[in-house]
Order: C-alpha cells, then sequence, then structure tokens
C-alpha cells in the first residue's frame, strides 16, 4: 500500500475481537425480549396490514393503479401485433396464444408475485435490493468489509438463528465460504437491477409509440414522421411531471387507469359475445400443447409480453402496502386482462387480417375516439410503473454502495417510500426519446422489452431460491416446486428472445451493460477505498503519544471529521495535522453508515465512543442510516449530532463509578431523554440506552427493575451524586457547548484512488479512468450531507491500490 506520507499505521486496538464477542453475548441476553417488542412497534402503519384500515387499504389500491400496473394493463396494445407479425397461418394459433397468455398471466404475475414474491418484502420495501438486504443480515455476504456485532442489535435487524445441521445454515454457509460467490450473488443482483433500468427506458417508448399509433387507424395519411414527433412530445411531459411525486401522480393516473380496466374488460366481453364465444376453450391447457406442435416456438416473444411490467410490480412495492398492490391485482387487473385477450383473440379469429392493430379494429366504431384518447393517457400511464421502480432500486443501490451519489427527494411527508431522483430521471428521458426515433417501430422495440422482463424474473427466481431457504425456512418441497413451476415458464420465454437478439433484442442487453459497468466499478472502488483507509489507520499509541494538545495548538471550536472508519483514527486526520499547527478543541470523527435494513429508528441512529483520555475531548459518533432512510436539510443532524454527545458524557459520568472500562458507547434518542422508559445496559465495553423499554438492568446485579420505579431513579441519581467526578462533566458540557458557540468546521477527506503502477490493465482502466470519471461527475459529499461551504475543509489525500 502506498501513500504520499510516512506515518503510524496499526490494526485498531481499541476494541479486541474476544471483548466484541462477549459484548454482543451478553447484550443478546439482556436486549433479545425488548428488541421483539420493538420491532413490532417501529413497524411502519403505512405498511403493515393489521394496522392500515379497510378504507386507508382501498384507497391506495386505488392509487396504484397509477402507478404500478400501468405497463401491465397496456400489454393488450400491442401483444398479438408481435406474436403474429407475419400474419395468421391457422385459426387454432390465435386459440394456443390465448391459452399461453392465459397461464402465463395466472402463473407468473398472479401466483408467483402477488401471493409469492410479495411476501419477500423488506418490511413494505421491494426489488432485488430489498431481497439483498435480507440475504445481508442472513448471511455474511456483504462485499463491503464495515459490518459491527453493534449493528446487528438494532430493533429493525430482524433476523433468524439457524440450527447448525439445518439445510439453511448450510446454504449459508455454503454462501459464506468464498468472496467468489458473494460477488456472484452481487452480479446477480445488479444484472437485475440494470434490467429494471433498461425497462424504464423502453416502457415508455413501445407504450407511447403503440398508442399514438392508433390514430393511423381513423386517419390513414398520417406520416410515421408525425407519430414520432407526437409521440418524443408526449414522453417530454410526462418526465417533466416525475418532480410532482408518485402520490399527486397516482392520484392523476390513477381514474386513467381505472377506466382503461374497465373499458377493455367491457370491450372484450363485448367481442367474446359478438364474434367468437368458442375461443374460451383456450382455458384448456391443451390448446398449448398444440400450439407447440404446430410450431409456435418463435412466437414466444410477443407472447411474453402479455406479462411485461410484472417485473416492476415488486419494485414499486416500495410506494404501496402489499394488501393493496394484492386486492388492486385480483379485483380489477387480473379479470379485466383475461377479458380484454379473450375478446381480441375472438375478434382475430373472425378477421384474421386485421392482426396488425387487433385492439383498435376490434373497438366499437361509436366508442372508438373516447377509447383512443384514454389508450394514449394509459399508454403514457404505463411508463409510471417502471419509472418509479427505477428511483427505488437506484435509491437502494445507493445507500447499498453500488450506485455513484445522486440527488434524492422525497416527494411524500406521508409516504417515505415515494422518491424523485432528477438526475436519473432525465437521463431516462433522454435515452427513451432515442430509443423511440432510433427504432421507429414497435415490433423491435418488444424485442428488445421481451429480453430485459425475462431476465429480472429469472434473477427474481434465483434469489427468491436463497430467502425461501435462508428467511422463510421453507420445506425443500416447496422450495422445488416454486422453483420448477417458474424455470419451466421463464426458460421456455427466454430461449424465444434469445432469437430475437438481433432483432433489437441487444438493446437492453447494451443499456444494462453500460449500467452494470458503472455499478460494479462504483462498488469495486468504494470497497477499495475503504479498504485501504482501514489498513492506513493510525495507531492509537501514536495519538496518545501526542499528548493532550495533539502537539498542536488548540483553537477554539468543534471539527466535525468525516471518514469511512467505524472505529481507529482515519489517515485524514493524522494528514491534516501533519500539515496544519492547529487543531479545533474538540474533535469529533463522524462516519455515516448504510446498513442493510429498511430503516434504523431515529432513537437508535447515533452511536458515540470517545477517544483516548477526557483531556483530549475526541469523540466517535456513527450514524446510522437504512436504504429507505434519507438526509434531509430539516433533519437538523448537526443539532441532533451534538445532542448525542451531550448525552454520553452525562451517561458516561453517571457509569464512572460502576465500570473499570475507558470506552463508551451510546445509541438513543436524545431529545426523549426528559420522557419516558429507559433501559440502562452496563458492562466492561459499553453503555447502551435504548428508549421505550420495560426493564432496567444494572450492573453487578441480577434483578429486573421497572423502569420508572425509585429504585432506577435512586440508581441514575447515585450514580452521578457517588462519582467525584459531577463537576468534570458539568466543566465539559460547559466547555462542549462553548466550543460549539465558538463555531463548527466540517473536515471532509478528499480521497483520491489510484491503481498501483504494476496493476493490471483492467484495474487500471477501471480505477483510474471509470471510477475517477464518476467520482468526478457524482455529486460531492458536502452536497450529500448540506455542508455549508463558508464552514467546509477539504483534506486532499492520494491512495495507491
Amino acid at each position: 500500500m502506498e501513500t504520499r506520507n510516512s506515518l503510524p499505521v496499526a490494526v485498531d486496538e481499541e476494541e479486541s475481537a474476544e471483548n466484541r464477542g462477549s459484548m454482543w453475548d451478553l447484550d443478546q441476553k439482556l436486549d433479545q425480549p425488548m428488541k421483539e417488542e420493538e420491532a413490532g412497534r417501529l413497524k411502519n402503519i403505512y405498511y403493515t396490514q393489521k394496522e392500515s384500515s379497510s378504507l386507508l387499504v382501498m384507497r391506495l389500491a386505488f392509487q396504484s393503479l397509477g402507478v404500478v400496473y400501468g405497463d401491465l394493463g397496456t400489454s393488450p396494445l400491442y401483444v398479438f401485433y408481435n406474436t403474429f407479425p407475419e400474419g395468421i397461418k391457422d385459426p387454432e394459433d390465435v386459440v394456443g396464444a390465448l391459452s399461453l397468455i392465459i397461464y402465463s398471466l395466472t402463473l407468473i404475475p398472479l401466483i408467483k408475485y402477488v401471493f409469492v414474491v410479495l411476501r419477500a418484502n423488506d418490511n413494505g420495501q421491494g426489488g432485488t435490493f430489498a431481497i439483498y438486504s435480507l440475504l445481508c443480515r442472513h448471511a455474511k455476504v456483504d462485499t463491503i468489509p464495515n459490518q459491527h456485532p453493534t449493528d446487528e442489535q438494532l430493533s429493525t435487524y430482524s433476523r433468524h438463528i439457524f440450527h447448525e445441521k439445518s439445510f439453511a445454515a448450510k446454504t449459508k454457509r455454503w454462501l459464506e465460504a468464498t468472496a467468489l460467490r458473494r460477488n456472484l450473488l452481487l452480479m446477480l443482483v445488479l444484472v437485475g437491477t440494470c434490467m429494471v433500468i433498461g425497462d424504464g427506458i423502453l416502457t415508455p417508448a413501445i407504450s407511447v409509440l403503440s398508442a399514438v399509433g392508433g390514430v393511423k387507424e381513423d386517419l390513414p395519411s398520417m406520416s410515421s414522421d408525425v407519430v414520432l414527433v407526437v409521440s418524443s412530445v408526449i414522453l417530454v411531459g410526462f418526465f417533466s411531471m416525475q418532480h410532482y411525486g408518485t402520490d399527486r401522480v397516482g392520484w392523476l393516473f390513477a381514474p386513467i387507469v381505472l377506466l382503461w380496466f374497465l373499458l377493455i374488460g367491457g370491450i372484450g366481453a363485448f367481442n367474446i359475445w359478438k364474434y367468437d364465444s368458442s375461443v374460451l376453450r383456450a382455458f384448456s391447457p391443451v390448446y398449448i400443447y398444440r400450439y407447440f406442435k404446430r410450431g409456435g416456438w418463435s412466437s414466444l416473444g410477443g407472447i411474453m409480453l402479455s406479462i411485461t411490467g410484472t417485473e416492476a410490480l415488486f419494485a414499486d412495492l416500495t410506494h404501496f402496502p402489499v394488501s393493496a398492490v394484492q386486492l388492486a391485482f385480483t379485483m380489477l387487473v387480473f379479470p379485466s386482462l383475461l377479458l380484454a385477450y379473450t375478446g381480441q383473440a375472438a375478434y382475430i379469429t373472425k378477421n384474421p387480417d386485421h392482426v396488425v392493430d387487433a385492439f383498435y379494429r376490434s373497438i366499437p366504431e361509436s366508442i372508438y375516439w373516447p377509447v383512443f384518447i384514454i389508450a394514449t393517457g394509459a399508454a403514457i400511464v404505463a411508463s409510471q410503473a417502471t419509472i418509479s421502480a427505477t428511483f427505488s432500486i437506484i435509491k437502494q443501490a445507493l445507500a447499498l454502495g453500488c450506485f455513484p451519489r445522486v440527488k434524492v427527494v422525497h416527494t411524500s411527508k406521508k409516504f417515505p417510500g415515494q422518491i424523485y431522483i432528477p438526475d436519473i430521471n432525465w437521463i431516462l428521458m433522454l435515452m427513451c426519446i432515442a430509443v423511440t426515433v432510433g427504432f421507429r417501430n414497435q415490433s423491435q422495440i418488444g424485442n428488445a422489452y421481451g429480453t430485459a422482463v425475462v431476465t429480472v424474473m429469472l434473477v427474481t427466481t434465483f434469489l427468491m431460491i436463497l430467502i425461501m431457504l435462508l428467511v422463510w425456512r421453507s420445506h425443500w418441497i416447496l422450495v422445488v416446486i416454486f422453483t420448477v413451476l417458474s424455470l419451466i415458464v421463464e426458460c421456455t420465454y427466454f430461449s424465444a428472445v434469445l432469437l430475437k437478439v438481433n432483432q433489437g433484442g441487444w438493446v437492453p442487453l447494451a443499456i444494462a451493460g453500460a449500467f452494470l459497468i458503472i455499478m460494479y466499478v462504483w462498488h469495486y472502488g468504494t470497497v477499495k477505498r475503504y479498504e485501504v483507509e482501514l489498513h492506513s489507520k493510525v495507531s492509537m499509541a501514536w495519538i496518545l503519544g501526542l499528548g493532550p494538545s495533539l502537539g498542536l495548538v488548540r483553537v477554539p471550536g468543534i471539527g466535525l471529521v468525516y471518514n469511512e472508519l467505524a472505529s481507529g483514527v482515519p489517515h485524514i486526520f493524522s494528514h491534516l495535522i501533519t500539515n496544519l499547527p492547529a487543531i479545533h478543541s474538540v474533535v469529533i470523527f463522524v462516519r455515516v453508515k448504510y446498513l442493510p435494513v429498511y430503516t434504523v429508528p431515529q432513537e437508535e441512529r447515533f452511536l458515540v465512543r470517545r477517544i483516548g483520555p477526557k483531556e483530549f475531548h475526541m469523540f466517535r459518533c456513527v450514524a446510522r442510516y437504512g436504504y429507505k432512510d434519507l438526509h434531509r436539510k430539516d433533519d437538523d443532524f448537526e443539532k441532533k449530532l451534538f445532542e448525542s454527545v451531550f448525552v454520553f458524557v452525562r451517561l458516561e459520568s453517571m457509569m464512572e463509578g460502576c465500570t473499570d472500562s475507558d470506552e463508551y458507547s451510546l445509541y438513543g434518542d436524545p431529545r426523549t431523554l426528559k420522557s419516558g422508559d429507559y433501559q440502562l445496559t452496563e458492562n466492561r465495553n459499553m453503555i447502551s440506552l435504548n428508549v421505550d423499554s420495560a426493564v432496567t438492568t444494572s450492573s453487578g446485579s441480577d434483578g429486573i427493575v421497572p423502569a420508572k420505579s425509585p429504585e432506577l431513579i435512586n440508581f441514575l441519581s447515585s450514580a452521578g451524586q457517588q462519582t467525584s467526578h459531577e463537576m468534570t462533566e458539568l466543566d465539559e458540557l460547559e466547555y462542549l457547548k462553548s466550543c460549539r458557540d465558538a463555531g463548527v468546521v466540517h473536515i471532509l477527506g478528499n480521497t483520491i484512488v489510484r491503481a498501483r503502477r504494476d496493476s493490471k490493465f483492467l484495474k487500471k482502466i477501471s480505477i483510474d479512468y471509470i471510477y475517477a470519471f464518476l467520482k468526478r461527475v457524482c455529486r460531492e459529499n458536502s452536497v450529500i450531507f448540506h455542508v455549508p461551504h463558508e464552514s467546509m475543509l477539504n483534506v486532499g489525500q492520494i491512495f495507491y491500490v
């Protein structure tokens, strides 16, 4: 490892592995009952069916129509056209294709996703990264080595304990055995994520182009160029509306989609009655066998478009509760789609020459224009499902270190999962218009679309196998049934879309490949940067040897040193004091850390520890966030951080007479110290404060004391009165407050990572060019943390890896 400066480097000496283990074991015994109670209380009311009223569920089910089901609902616009692009040779082929559509809709969206995959949500959060977060909590597969036992004590860090000889334990050990397997799992997750992003580009293109193209039925003289221009204008308007947020967009779009489903269901029923009710025999799976026997394999790519939008259904779960999504699908979406496809099939059997534009030709003449207007509106809405899904999964990837830093905007105070990402929105818009203008017809876009959809579904299936084994601990027979049924359908479709790679199927592969490179290189650079900072952290002995003044002039004020380490003194600090003759009177090392949980409750967010003796006035604060959490300007992060430090100083002084340890940790919400219940747990390594606990255990006692009992009050009071350090505590608190009033400076490290000269060519390209470029164009930490420029200090350093 090479650096610009030669400074003392050592492994962290603050806490041995043995001590961490004993601390973890003790806290597990003391806190387990409390955690289970808190976990139940901390669940979001909007994502738990028991706490949601029927009225709220129905309201959210209505809104979900405009966000989740637009894509799936507009597939009837183009499915039969893409299934029979060269015309229909045998009327029985229509019945066979309809039978395939019926059973595809039943097996994939209804059974697999609505009733199985949606249950794999992480406290209401859906998508590939939500599944990955669940797996990271149940097995050590996270590739960033920044885990700590205290993270596992969070009330939202729910996981199961396996029996050593169980199949789940064996699967867990197999996953953890090698770094290659962990990296392959990450790659699988990234592939699924990138394909969903590809969906977000292709869905608006094919939906809007299909709907606008319908006007040529009544105005055949209209040129294709006019259709392209109108489609592009509609796309620009659609993407420009995204900043209003899912809640407002959902209310705006939901009536359109509701009316759309009612119309296509009604028109379908009318066509069945008017043209050919014998198509209802397609509900027999025998016709699927006969269809394949006649050589229908090549048309599977078009039939698969009937289930497009299903892959976004799970990712969009972030915006709505499971019950609302299930209610909307089973009561409205599923029956309407069955009627729509069956009605189109009935029309086509009597009018096989009209298959190219079967949807618009099957509309009764008297309502053609109203249906056309609603179809265009529904096609625009259809894009919302994949756009919202893209925002959700990128936010999750960003929090887990797999995507460059971008601005994330929360658009709803009621529903924290509803977000908007401006940078991604405009990139999607430009790429979507490029695809629309570049292909000019929906057939090739359909081929590309199918490739992206079936890949996402396959990735979800493989991840669900691990979820069923590690998280649900399902019986192996259920796992086999789920796997076989899913793979039979999805592998069949996958083999068909592979034949269309040269006919447009290469587009999602190219898009996904570009995003995969970006995400994997960013993650690789993040891991390397963390590793180099971990190995170059400064020896505590060296810091202690500098004395209370650190060998420098201590100027009034507080210095917040942002770094990636949860323990140890970062290299950035030694680099700073080597080059500057002064340092602030109080130094707080701040680590903003994202964990594989959906949220970290505010009362458990901060972890505080003292570094060195009191006279050094040095602290460490780890601020922990989940992938759903977001830094906001109104969060007043700095104020909460200082309050946590003040509370820590008070508790430390109380416990000095009861412990022989020099190190303490605090996690709690300082704002609630004046009211509520507390749990105070002490051992030789840690003091922890948990809010709203029912019991308190004091050092040296095996008894359980009621939280608001006189014994607890006497204990806390005597702990402060019996110690000889009460004045020291008050003096230190006054000192800290005076330093805060003197000024706060945010010290951020501008760490540049470069490949060593002897590195391989691929590593040099990844680190020196791709990662360096992404780091330059992404948002800086100062923007993410809302650090004012007048109080910011950047410290540059170069590491060679």
